[in-house]
């Protein structure tokens, strides 16, 4: 299986999984909408940060359970 079969059975099967991938593409729409702002406020920087660390974790707990997954399948 590859990494990405691997996610999308994820996706399907895994809601921790599903909700932290739900949870990371709503991060990256509100930082997009930041980056398309034309004035960004002091505001918009502190949310820009915070929302770019969530994002990371998020992604960090989503490589650990794939990680996870993909040992138990090769085993």
């Amino acid at each position: 299986m590859t990494s990405q079969e691997i996610r999308q059975s994820l996706l399907a099967r895994d809601p921790e999984f599903r909700s932290l991938a739900e949870e990371h593409s709503r991060c990256e729409s509100q930082l997009e909408q930041i980056l398309k702002s034309s004035y960004v406020s002091s505001e918009d920087l502190i949310q820009e940060a915070t929302l770019k660390k969530l994002k990371l974790r998020l992604k960090d707990r989503m490589e650990l359970i794939l990680s996870r997954h993909q040992q138990m399948v090769s085993h």
